[in-house]
Order: C-alpha cells, then sequence, then structure tokens
C-alpha cells in the first residue's frame, strides 16, 4: 500500500475526529437505535432507518479513517529547505490579476483551499513541486490557463 503524506496537524485532526466518532457518535446511534426499535414495527420505522443509515455513515467514515491512519506518513515541514514540495508554505502572486494568495502543500485529507491548504495532488501544487522563489508557474485550470509567480517559499 502506498504511504499517505500528511502534516502532523492533518494526522492529529483525523485522529481526534477517529476518536470523537468511536467514543461519542457510535455509542449515541446504538442507543438512538434501540430506542427506535422499542417503537414497534421496524418496517415504518423513521426513526429506526434514519439511526440505522447514520450508523452505516459513521461506520464508513471510521473505516476510512483507520485505513488513511494506519498508511499515514507524519512529515514535519519544519525540517525542510530549498525547492517547493509536500509541507511547503508558497506566497505566489497571480500574474494577470496581481491577486496575492498563500498556499500550504498538504495531503489530501487535510486539504482545505478555503483555508489555504492545497492538495498535493492539485494542479497547482503539482506544477509547483521543484520550483523555486522568482520562478513562474502555468497552470491549466478549469477556468482557463494561469500564471503565478513564486515570490516567498517558507517551512513552518
Amino acid at each position: 500500500m502506498e504511504k499517505i503524506p500528511m502534516t502532523r496537524a492533518g494526522f492529529d485532526k483525523l485522529d481526534s475526529e477517529l476518536k470523537h466518532l468511536k467514543s461519542v457518535e457510535r455509542p449515541a446511534i446504538i442507543r438512538a437505535i434501540s430506542e427506535a426499535r422499542e417503537h414497534g414495527d421496524l418496517s415504518e420505522n423513521a426513526e429506526y432507518h434514519s439511526a440505522k443509515e447514520k450508523q452505516s455513515f459513521i461506520e464508513g467514515r471510521v473505516k476510512e479513517l483507520e485505513g488513511a491512519i494506519s498508511l499515514a506518513d507524519v512529515i514535519d515541514p519544519t525540517k525542510m529547505s530549498g525547492a517547493i514540495k509536500f509541507g511547503a508554505t508558497i506566497h505566489l502572486v497571480d500574474e494577470d490579476t496581481d491577486e496575492e494568495k498563500t498556499y500550504q502543500i498538504v495531503g489530501e485529507y487535510e486539504a482545505d483551499i478555503e483555508n489555504g491548504k492545497l492538495n498535493i495532488k492539485s494542479p497547482l501544487a503539482r506544477a509547483m513541486i521543484g520550483k523555486e522563489e522568482g520562478d513562474s508557474v502555468e497552470v491549466r485550470t478549469p477556468g482557463g490557463d494561469r500564471s503565478y509567480e513564486i515570490l516567498k517559499i517558507s517551512y513552518i
């Protein structure tokens, strides 16, 4: 199996979610199913079907998180330097609009573009890997081709 790169913060977030699902959500849904069963006929019991559906979702998420955690390769970006690679925080500017953005390249389980966490498998991250400060990056996006200049690379 291929290791899944992630930062310590991303690993801790997944681990925390897994613990919450196992210690809080699972027992709560078991109680809800038990209560719904007491209402009689299960074939027309909406509460029961809803609780079973939620249980299915929780169990699926638990399996997904356990799999990701077991394959995690926790990488500490503060011990890195040089060209852009996993964990880098990149400050760049759109060469067409002069809009400045800052992204950290992270694993797919911790990616959150709204908070500047860029999936390492995204087109922009793949285009930036190996680049240095001052380099220009061409990226094909669904909205068209974009050009960015890398202003600063840091590992924090």
